[in-house]
């Protein structure tokens, strides 16, 4: 098993940035990659990026190509997601996600989830 606590989450200016964190624990050395997930009210769950957890390749969904910055530290076992230029239509709920087996932008993908983190753009 893979835990995942999201952080880092708030209310922010149109424009401007944050920086989610998310903590893994567990069988650690199992996880191939990581993802960032979200879901706003109404809508489904959308792809934000991904990032494998030894190559450190990434990609993004096209509505944050440019603007967010996924990353990594191994040796702190821990993902980031460093958001920029936000907008209110990146008010969501946002969601960590590992893959035991698989770099993808597909929420079956992934194997283990957390619970969380709420962000809120005002404009």
């Amino acid at each position: 098993q893979v835990q995942l606590v999201e952080s880092g989450g708030g209310l922010v200016q149109a424009g401007g940035s944050l920086r989610l964190s998310c903590a893994a624990s567990g069988r650690t050395f199992t996880t191939y990659a990581m993802g960032w997930f979200r879901q706003a009210p109404g809508r489904e769950r959308e792809f934000v990026a991904a990032i494998t957890w030894k190559g450190a390749s990434t990609f993004y969904g096209d509505s944050v190509k440019g603007r967010f910055t996924i990353s990594r530290d191994n040796v702190k076992n821990a993902v980031y997601l460093q958001m920029n230029s936000l907008k209110p239509e990146d008010t969501a709920v946002y969601y960590c996600a590992a893959s035991t087996h698989y770099y993808g932008d597909y929420g079956s993908d992934y194997d283990y989830w957390g619970q969380g983190t709420q962000v809120t753009v005002s404009s």
